[in-house]
């Protein structure tokens, strides 16, 4: 028989009296549900009351085989009767090897090594730190800034706060943050009427040859969203930038960092990002999606040259000295083996095409809504930008909160609609069926003409 104080409301009432919740002003909640999630499955996740939500971005992006996967549920149970952890300094283990061996093989060619990390954030850091050492170890110690772009976005750690520039999220703690230089972004959204999004990019790539002209020497490396800026609005940009940034990369001899962690694993319809410009990075954060949602995982990968160049006896100022106590984690390293594992199974690459194109058709008549500014869409990724006036552009008020509107319409009619601001936006799971995307697509649409309306 159900305990009858498993309810919505008991959950609630003791989450308020103990829990901090992550990028939440609490004060919210006095007016805002706050949902306690009983159970997951697939694309669906229950209450103690017993109502369901559809997730509709795959619980900030992760869950991108759904929630308590058959096959991942059993890969995980089978490490835990042989290893749950141990340190991964001086000691290693087969699924830390196997993991690293894995993602070698399908990463850009040219990436050979593997660090692992907890946390998206945290391989930032690592990219950050591994690129100003190795400069360090082979005599360029002058090499201390970091070139980014305009509304990026790459975590919430003090370096990767830097290296970001969503005002929302590093403001407040500016005066504790290392300087950097910004170079514009590719943002297809910033460019003329009459400009395509390839010709903004090669705008913009000029614009970072500028600033690499005057500041390569004192450059460690160039870092990037590859594609799509998530948190800064999903705003999205053509695959030339990426194309014309390493070459630049390469003519000025700084390090490119590509941030994979949000749209790596098939979100932009190709296993990562940077293939659609045909490009190998120095340093590829990877995350997120690794291990299907179930655990805290990321990883660095870069080249054999970085990797030498902290390669030496008896100079341990010249080792990498970098450790997170959870670093390669067997039950994590499971998890993300198992996840790639349904990537060799079911192929979503392919069968995503078909569930990408059935989302941008089923939003196809919201271009006409008169506070609808910009539709965009890479691969399993599709943004819907609220305006208060469309040919202008002009935004909404942030007081007026139009998009949390859509979110609490979203919640009341069983979906999960947790927007950027007034940017309401799709990252399903790959197990979504086509009748859950008309389900979607529909409370997302009455919920803006709801939010809209006056």
């Amino acid at each position: 028989m159900a305990n009858p104080q498993n309810t919505n409301a008991s959950w609630v009432e003791r989450d308020l009296a103990a829990l901090w919740h992550p990028c939440t002003q609490m004060h919210d909640h006095q007016w805002l549900p706050l949902i306690p999630i009983a159970r997951g499955q697939g694309v669906w996740m229950e209450d103690y009351d017993g109502k369901r939500y559809l997730d509709a971005i795959s619980s900030w992006w992760v869950n991108i085989f759904g929630h308590s996967h058959p096959f991942i549920n059993a890969a995980l149970k089978g490490q835990l009767d042989t290893l749950e952890h141990v340190m991964l300094a001086g000691f290693t283990h087969a699924p830390a090897i196997e993991l690293a061996e894995k993602l070698v093989r399908i990463a850009p060619t040219g990436l050979t090594r593997v660090f692992f990390t907890d946390n998206g954030s945290s391989a930032v850091e690592v990219a950050l730190k591994m690129s100003f050492h190795s400069w360090l170890n082979v005599g360029e110690g002058q090499r201390r800034k970091f070139i980014t772009l305009s509304n990026s976005y790459h975590g919430e750690t003090l370096g990767a706060l830097a290296v970001g520039n969503v005002p929302l999220y590093k403001d407040t703690y500016g005066p504790l943050l290392m300087e950097c230089l910004t170079a514009p972004s590719p943002d297809a959204y910033a460019a003329e009427r009459d400009e395509s999004s390839a010709q903004y990019a090669a705008r913009c790539a000029q614009a970072l040859e500028q600033l690499l002209i005057r500041h390569a020497a004192e450059t460690c490396a160039v870092i990037v969203e590859p594609l799509v800026q998530c948190a800064g609005s999903m705003r999205m940009y053509d695959p030339a930038y990426l194309t014309q940034l390493r070459a630049l990369c390469d003519r000025y001899n700084v390090h490119l960092i590509a941030d994979e962690i949000a749209v790596g694993f098939g979100r932009t319809g190709t296993l990562f990002a940077c293939e659609q410009g045909d490009i190998t990075p120095d340093f590829m954060c990877i995350g997120k999606g690794l291990t299907g949602g179930y655990l805290p995982l990321a990883a660095v990968l870069t080249k054999d040259a970085i990797y030498d160049a902290f390669y030496a006896p008896y100079e341990a100022q010249k080792a990498f000295l970098h450790s997170h106590s959870y670093t390669g984690n067997p039950l994590a390293c499971r998890a993300a083996l198992a996840t790639l594992e349904l990537f060799d199974q079911q192929k979503p690459l392919q069968s995503n095409r078909a569930l990408a194109q059935r989302m941008k058709s089923n939003v196809e008549s919201l271009r006409n809504h008169p506070h609808v500014g910009d539709i965009r869409q890479t691969g399993m990724i599709l943004a819907i930008e609220l305006v208060k006036e469309k040919r202008s552009r002009e935004p909404f008020p942030w007081q007026e909160r139009r998009g949390v509107r859509v979110y609490q319409y979203g919640l009341q009619h069983g979906v999960l609609l947790r927007p950027l601001g007034n940017v309401v936006y799709f990252m399903p799971p790959y197990v979504i069926t086509e009748d859950e995307i008309d389900l979607m697509t529909q409370v997302a649409a009455d919920g803006i003409a709801r939010a809209t309306k006056d």
